[in-house]
This record gives C-alpha cells, sequence and structure tokens, in this order.
C-alpha cells in the first residue's frame, strides 16, 4: 500500500512540476516567474523527501535541507532584483 501511494505521490508531483514549468516559461509578470520557480523547488524538495521514505536513506533528507536554504537564498535575492533592480547594494 505505501509503494502505491508514494507511486502515485511522485506522479502528482511531476505533474504539478510540469505545470509550474508552463507557468515560468509563460509568465505573464516577472512576479508570476518568480512564484512559479518558488513553487517548484518546494515541489522538489518534496520530490526529494518521499524518494528518502522510499529508499529509506538520509542522504535524501540531507539534500532537501541544501535545495531549501539555497532555494530560500535566491527567492530573496530574486525579490531584492525585482523590487530594486540590485542584488548587492
Amino acid at each position: 500500500m505505501l509503494s502505491l501511494a508514494i507511486g502515485l505521490t511522485l506522479i502528482l508531483y511531476a505533474a504539478s512540476m510540469g505545470i509550474a514549468l508552463m507557468r515560468l516559461a509563460r509568465g505573464p509578470a516577472a512576479q508570476d516567474r518568480v512564484l512559479a520557480l518558488d513553487f517548484m523547488y518546494v515541489v522538489g524538495m518534496l520530490t526529494m523527501l518521499v524518494l528518502a521514505i522510499r529508499y529509506d536513506s538520509s542522504m535524501y533528507f540531507e539534500a532537501a535541507f541544501l535545495m531549501v536554504l539555497f532555494g530560500f537564498v535566491s527567492s530573496v535575492a530574486l525579490a531584492k532584483f525585482l523590487l530594486r533592480g540590485e542584488v548587492i547594494e
């Protein structure tokens, strides 16, 4: 039962990544693209956590943690760039 739930979860995550990728490409505004990118790294992190449960490996948990850290820093940098036009003052 668990393997079926994990497989279905991974399929749904792949579908949501595809939808977010379309939003990232189409956009109309830069804010929409940044939000799609944030959503993609969150879904990527959730995928890593599901894979950690599936393969019973702590390495996936560490990778998910690093993904969240880099995603947060990139979100802050993109928001600062959109607001001020520069990242480093």
